[in-house]
């Protein structure tokens, strides 16, 4: 039985996911290696923390309550991740995992932190406003919190980050 990690090292040094269908589709078979899996998140090379986190976050939106064990290691440790493909699954992850309270306000602090700055990449920018007026429109936060970040996103030097920040902006004031 190969490793995790050796399977998802697999695939070329481009945004190609390699292999990580093979893991997903034992996982999705037999789910106790979802440890082996999250562990690979942490791995030393970032083509493997990519597949892996790529790979973990489908296994949630498929089946959340596979994540929920993992929620605390979510905020606690991928929350600290500078790679931008760690933080848009985190900011995709922290939607689709059940959160406590607790849980959700620490989830909402990093999304707000990564949008109070234009200096974000545009995937985590677009994926942190997606989840972060989720949260609003599920009454989670004020939308009058939430406006101003996307007003900053209004200056993203990505055209694509502008038009969503726009829309959402735009979705959370026409919403009674």
């Amino acid at each position: 039985m190969e490793r995790f990690e050796d399977v998802l090292a697999v695939g070329g040094r481009t945004n190609s996911l390699g292999r990580a269908g093979e893991v997903l589709d034992l996982l999705r078979a037999d789910g106790s290696r979802t440890d082996e899996l999250f562990a690979c998140i942490g791995a030393d090379d970032a083509w493997v923390r990519m597949r892996a986190v790529d790979t973990f976050e489908k296994l949630v939106r498929e089946d959340p309550g596979r994540g929920r064990p993992y929620v605390g290691r979510v905020l606690a440790e991928l929350t600290t991740s500078d790679q931008p493909s760690v933080q848009w699954h985190v900011a995709q992850l922290v939607g689709e995992l059940g959160l406590t309270t607790a849980q959700r306000a620490t989830a909402i602090a990093w999304l707000e932190q990564r949008l109070a700055t234009t200096d974000v990449d545009w995937i985590v920018a677009a994926r942190s406003m997606a989840t972060l007026v989720a949260f609003a429109q599920e009454g989670h936060v004020a939308a009058a919190e939430v406006e101003p970040l996307l007003e900053v996103q209004q200056d993203h030097r990505s055209a694509s980050v502008r038009r969503k920040a726009t829309r959402l902006r735009d979705a959370l004031r026409d919403r009674p």
